[in-house]
């Protein structure tokens, strides 16, 4: 693989304070939750705080990024956020980031510092985060001096009790782009796969005025919707052009946006599986690569977690073609003592996959399985197991903790290659190659992500369920660190409604506020 010039020159991370026990929430909801934590890794979701909003958490990020690497606000070109967790369908929560850092470095920079800085949200799933990197990779490549940090924040949130609940999670990952990186090369070709898909995804949805006040009118004591003229109240809603309140507005119907989306996890794993196995072939066609070559060029592999053992689950078929390509199929088959119930070649992948799921699952038990996902896959995976999903972050998340888990061996590491598989629902996937580089050990021990794992704060099923439900209005962690805090958001129905504001204060400032 050849070495590029450009990528990743450090990483910052940022959790919130507070994490709730996965076995609480098991506990809560009657969940097994041996299987939960044995079968999927889950041991600990991080729980964004009261005062917390993806813009916060990027500007966390952001800020422990230039304090790090001493960075001056003037010299940095652009900030590109990756996140499907926007604050407005217009605004891109890349300016409040901004605004935050703005205000932040003003005293000692200038009120101008960021002006010239570019700023964008780019969105796609979880894969808006690698988007906004290969997009700044580029563009720190064709100019020599530039400078761009590329940060992925989001809050993972599902409805309570449907089956996505206990992978949530929350967090942002900063992400320092230049030449001649300090800590990995990015190899310039990037496979991609894209294929039109509603495995999961966050619609706005329509909802008639006409139902809202069926609905409020069925949860007051002692009333029913007969009791009052539906129809009169709908008409009244409906004249005039002036828009005086929520429902008195001009449309007949109202779209309401939520956080939590709409998914089909069976399906949305069918795509993971099929979209990172397409973009793998299409990184192999552009970089020169061969099938059966992949566990020889690339000593560890990364990718996008939903949860922290998607993908040794999701992996097998690619193993099963590696070792295929390799030669070593029938031994291992042999070696394992397992009977193979299907054809080995195939021109229907889907009609494959169904009738030989079972066998594919038998692979991943295998002895020889579990030594490759211990020895590629599972040094990024114990983030995830104490994080949670990501969303756009989780794949950079398994990125660091690959990183910091070679911080213990004694071996050569710089030189190594890292396949990193990226995956964003709707569908796509990119692939591609990254190159350690000599300084990453120096680079690398700053992360400290066991250390801010071990100093948070552990919260309670019932103060879990009253953040999900919006009902706290101010933090509950304990900080002494510090940190952006959401100030507020305008709420009169003016030209200034719903805007956000932002604060920062120290450490000891958050423990008495």
């Amino acid at each position: 693989m050849p070495t590029s010039t450009v990528g990743i020159d450090d990483f910052s991370l940022y959790v919130p304070q507070l994490y709730l026990p996965i076995e609480d929430l098991a506990k809560a909801r009657d969940l097994n939750y041996a299987k939960l934590n044995k079968g999927l890794g889950l041991e600990q979701m991080a729980v964004a705080d009261a005062l917390e909003d993806a813009a916060t958490m990027a500007a966390n990020a952001v800020l422990d990024l230039m304090h790090k690497n001493d960075l001056d606000p003037n010299e940095v070109g652009r900030i590109y956020l990756g996140t499907e967790s926007a604050l407005d369908g217009a605004k891109p929560t890349a300016t409040y980031v901004l605004d935050m850092l703005q205000d932040h470095f003003s005293g000692s920079h200038g009120g101008n510092c960021f002006l010239h800085c570019d700023v964008v949200d780019l969105t796609f799933a979880c894969i808006g985060g690698v988007d906004a990197l290969q997009n700044s990779l580029e563009w720190a490549a064709a100019k020599e001096g530039r400078i761009g940090i590329v940060v992925a924040s989001d809050e993972a949130k599902y409805e309570m009790n449907s089956p996505g609940e206990y992978t949530q999670g929350a967090g942002a990952v900063a992400m320092l782009v230049k030449q001649a990186p300090r800590l990995l090369a990015i190899d310039p070709d990037f496979g991609v796969a894209t294929r039109p898909a509603h495995d999961f995804f966050k619609p706005n949805r329509k909802v008639t005025k006409r139902e809202i006040i069926q609905e409020v009118l069925n949860l007051l004591p002692d009333t029913s919707a007969e009791d009052f003229n539906l129809d009169e109240l709908e008409t009244k809603l409906a004249q005039g052009i002036d828009c005086n309140g929520v429902l008195d507005c001009n449309e007949s119907f109202l779209m309401l946006h939520k956080t939590t989306p709409v998914f089909d996890g069976p399906y949305s794993n069918q795509a993971y599986q099929a979209r990172i196995r397409e973009a793998l072939y299409d990184y192999r066609k552009r970089s020169g690569g061969k099938v059966g070559e992949l566990l020889q060029d690339f000593s560890h592999l990364v990718f996008h977690l939903p949860y922290a053992f998607q993908a040794r689950r999701m992996f097998s078929e690619i193993f099963m073609e590696e070792l295929k390509a390799g030669g070593d199929w029938v031994e291992f088959i042999l070696r394992n003592e397992l009977e193979v119930p299907c054809a080995d070649d195939y021109e229907n992948r889907e009609q494959y996959i169904t009738s030989c799921a079972d066998f594919l699952k038998m692979v991943t038990k295998t002895p020889d399985y579990k030594t490759f996902v211990q020895e590629r896959i599972a040094p990024g995976e114990w983030a995830s197991s104490r994080v949670g999903n990501l969303y756009a972050g989780s794949v950079f998340l398994s990125l660091m903790s690959t990183l910091e888990t070679l911080l213990k061996e004694e071996g050569e590491v710089a030189g190594r290659s890292i396949c990193v598989f990226a995956y964003g629902s709707g569908s796509k996937s990119k692939v591609f190659g990254a190159t350690i580089q000599p300084g990453w050990r120096e680079v690398t021990t700053g992360f400290d992500i066991e250390l801010r794992l071990n100093f948070r704060q552990a919260i309670d099923y019932d103060t879990y369920e009253q953040l999900h439900r919006k009902n706290l209005t101010k933090n509950v962690a304990f900080q002494d660190g510090g940190g952006f805090f959401l100030a507020d958001v305008h709420e009169e129905r003016n030209e200034s409604e719903g805007a956000r504001h932002y604060g920062y204060a120290s450490g000891m400032e958050m423990l008495t506020t």
